[in-house]
């Protein structure tokens, strides 16, 4: 897609600091979700709580009922990459999940998403982890006025590949403010120096998904949840961010 043809939404410095109070909702929800991850905890009751810990907070959802989707949490399990809808399964020793939270505030959201291990996880899933987080550090790093949107791409492959890992392709990172998706989609692969330039005001979700095995992946019959095709484990990092001329202000910190 050519990215270089849309039309990103520019935000004030006003509506960049609604955005910051809706980020922040969302970080202090995902900081009471990750401290109930353990072993026999379903995934329902996590989308309960989101759900409490939102409203309790001011804001609302800005997920549920998002083109149908039916939970205020997305909780994707082990070869889950995006998408999973909650329901009765309990989490078990070994798993991890990733917990994507969205927030609606004072008319605009703030999105973000961490993977964490349920209990004690092993060598080769906490390496994943931590280069799902790298590939989302690069994007932060690269992500500055004048700079291209196929310079996040680039950072992030690179990063995740020189690791051993694979990058999702079908799913992209996109626009944020008071829609929750606005232009322009912000693929995690790419080549430097191509595609839109970044300009300041522009607030993105930058959401590397990254994967053990190939990087393709699949819908299920559900119309939501995202899973590897090879069955192989994935991770999921998100911040939203706001272009400045120079390092990205993180919203959701």
């Amino acid at each position: 897609m050519d990215n270089t043809k849309t039309q990103p939404v520019i935000k004030s410095a006003r509506e960049v600091e609604i955005m910051r109070q809706a980020g922040h909702i969302v970080a202090e929800t995902l900081a009471v979700l990750a401290d109930k991850v353990r072993p026999g905890i379903t995934t329902r009751e996590l989308d309960d709580l989101t759900y409490r810990t939102l409203i309790k907070q001011g804001a609302t959802p800005s997920f549920k009922n998002y083109r149908g989707y039916p939970a205020s949490l997305c909780a994707s399990i082990n070869d889950e990459v995006v998408h999973g809808i909650p329901d009765r399964r309990a989490l078990k020793e070994g798993d991890i999940i990733s917990l994507d939270v969205g927030a609606y505030y004072k008319g605009f959201h703030g999105d973000a998403a961490v993977t964490v291990p349920v209990g004690k996880a092993n060598a080769r899933v906490l390496a994943l982890l931590d280069a799902c987080q790298s590939g989302l550090a690069a994007a932060i790093a690269a992500a500055r006025g004048g700079a291209r949107l196929g310079d996040i791409g680039a950072a992030v492959q690179t990063s995740v590949e020189a690791r051993g890992f694979s990058v999702v392709r079908k799913y992209t990172g996109h626009g944020v403010g008071r829609n929750l998706h606005e232009e322009p989609l912000v693929p995690n692969v790419g080549k430097p120096n191509t595609g839109m330039v970044l300009t300041p005001g522009m607030t993105l979700a930058l959401e590397p998904m990254i994967n053990m095995g190939g990087w393709a992946v699949k819908e299920q019959p559900n119309g939501w949840t995202v899973v590897t095709l090879d069955g192989s484990w994935s991770a999921h990092f998100e911040h939203t961010v706001a272009i400045t001329e120079g390092e990205a202000d993180i919203l959701t910190l």
